[in-house]
């Protein structure tokens, strides 16, 4: 059984931006980012991409990436499930090829400001701690405390216990975080099995700063992307400069 392998999910349909894995971000495709990030990666073995559509795929192969199978359409629509994407790669590449890893790592696009650093510090720590599975996660912009519901009349409703004013100062509060989108760590065999990517009380978490945990699902993310990846750009070449 080999070590890991990236694999990169991008469907040719997207309804919050049309075409958003190949959208121009900063002068490149936007799955592009992912892929460099994970070819630049010393813990994976293949960057490998699932996709449906014939135009992500050339493009995923110029920039290094394997496309071995283009993944059927009932699993590349809008309730399509990303557990049947993975095991679908997982079982395609042990039918074809004879080949299975023993972690496999899913990384979306949508998440271009993810570095290779990221990658590889999450399958070690998943490799340290024996997990089934990790995941990417951020600090949450607002801890539960702080949010309500809304009735159709307005009216605010409860999502936790009611506190004290003076419960809900940030510095008393403890250190709540979100899943981020950027990485999905799974041990091959485990998954196969559960087939979640959240094995209760089996799945650990993988920190990561709030820069690099931006998601892409709308044309004002992308926007503000775009505006984050062209001053980091600058920035990078400032630096080299100097």
């Amino acid at each position: 059984m080999a070590g890991a392998i990236g694999l990169i999910t991008a469907r040719g349909g997207s309804k919050g931006v049309p075409r958003k894995n190949i959208k121009v971000l900063a002068g490149k495709p936007l799955i592009a980012w992912t892929i460099e990030a994970a070819l630049e990666s010393q813990e994976l073995d293949r960057v490998i991409v699932s996709t449906d559509d014939k135009e992500i795929a050339s493009i995923s192969r110029q920039y290094g990436a394997e496309v071995p199978f283009l993944r059927p359409l009932k699993l590349s629509l809008d309730a399509s499930s990303h557990t049947d994407v993975v095991l679908h790669a997982i079982d395609w590449l042990v039918e074809h090829e004879q080949y299975e890893a023993e972690y496999v790592v899913m990384l979306q696009p949508t998440s271009p400001f993810r570095i290779a650093d990221d990658i590889d510090g999450s399958i070690r720590y998943a490799r340290e701690k024996n997990a089934k599975a990790v995941i990417g996660m951020m600090e949450a912009p607002s801890h539960p405390v702080c949010l309500r519901l809304m009735t159709e009349a307005g009216l605010l409703v409860e999502l936790t216990p009611q506190q004290e004013e003076s419960a809900l100062r940030r510095q008393l509060l403890p250190e709540v975080y979100a899943f981020n989108g950027a990485l999905y760590v799974l041990r091959t065999d485990d998954f196969r099995e559960t087939q979640t990517f959240r094995p209760q009380g089996e799945t650990f978490g993988y920190k990561m700063p709030a820069e690099r945990s931006w998601e892409i699902d709308t044309e004002w993310e992308f926007l503000v992307a775009s505006l984050l990846m062209q001053n980091q750009i600058k920035m990078t070449a400032t630096r080299t400069a100097a």
